[in-house]
């Protein structure tokens, strides 16, 4: 595979078939052995504005990206040599927004978000540079694009509309307690194997703030079964790394009342996350 390393305004564009890579260097790049990188979508993270605009308008995941940045932010300061870090790939499939590039790059860098690299490729396409750039996680709100990338064994979310207002001051994770009880068979599946990876990660980075003011806050919800299922669930978690900060026993009541007040961010199951689900 043949690489073209384009210098421009601060970047280097990387072209490999039919995948593009623009990689920001007014960022500073995280360490690959350490870092856990998420992807997300432009076109989650960004609305299409008039045409004269210079900037986008802001979408669902921005709020997730502000939230990303202020765990990052917090551990710098508790250690400015620190390596755990989220890495951002901003992940283009969409023609139109493609063809401005340019635009996407200025939007990032208007709202003052810290991404790292941009990826260009088609609907195709974009699964190659999901496993090159080693994602842990990867965020959407196209159900098929979510989809196909859980099929080969990166862990996906779908990014839920109605979270655009979230507060960004503390990510929220929501662990799905009912697919962790069941994350004891064998042999584990990758999805499986992915998020309990992924969800170390979290556990590690969790453990580097105190109880309270903590930027990452760690929730379990069980949707069926009683104090047993809740129980079994956090034992399971805290044997993976993953002391969680809340925890919701439903017993089969509805869920929405309770994501109302949770409001997280996204949801980890194994496989394709859906709050609905």
């Amino acid at each position: 595979m043949v690489l073209k390393y384009i210098r421009l305004q601060g970047f280097i564009i990387l072209g490999a078939d039919m995948v593009s890579t623009v990689l920001n260097t007014d960022v500073n790049q995280k360490d690959a052995d350490r870092a856990v990188v998420v992807a997300v979508t432009s076109r989650g993270v960004f609305e299409s504005g008039a045409e004269g605009d210079e900037v986008y308008k802001v979408g669902t995941a921005f709020p997730l990206l502000q939230a990303l940045q202020r765990v990052n932010e917090r551990l710098l300061e508790e250690n400015p040599g620190e390596s755990l870090l989220f890495d951002v790939i901003l992940v283009t499939t969409d023609l139109e927004q493609q063809q401005q590039s340019s635009r996407i790059i200025s939007s990032t860098r208007h709202y003052g978000l810290e991404v790292s690299k941009f990826s260009f490729s088609g609907t195709e396409d974009f699964i190659e540079s999901l496993l090159t750039n080693n994602v842990r996680l990867f965020l959407s709100t196209d159900r098929n694009e979510a989809s196909q990338a859980s099929q080969h064994g990166v862990l996906s979310a779908l990014l839920d509309q109605n979270l655009a207002s979230c507060p960004s001051e503390q990510l929220r994770v929501l662990f799905c307690g009912d697919t962790v009880i069941r994350s004891n068979i064998s042999p584990m599946p990758v999805s499986q194997q992915a998020t309990q990876s992924f969800s170390a990660q979290l556990g590690e980075m969790r453990q580097r703030f105190g109880m309270f003011d903590s930027p990452l806050s760690m929730v379990l919800m069980t949707a069926r079964g009683g104090r047993e299922s809740c129980s079994a669930a956090l034992l399971t978690l805290r044997s993976q790394g993953v002391s969680v900060d809340e925890a919701y026993c439903l017993a089969g009541a509805p869920k929405g009342p309770i994501l109302s007040l949770i409001r997280p961010h996204f949801l980890l199951s194994n496989g394709l996350s859906d709050l609905e689900e």
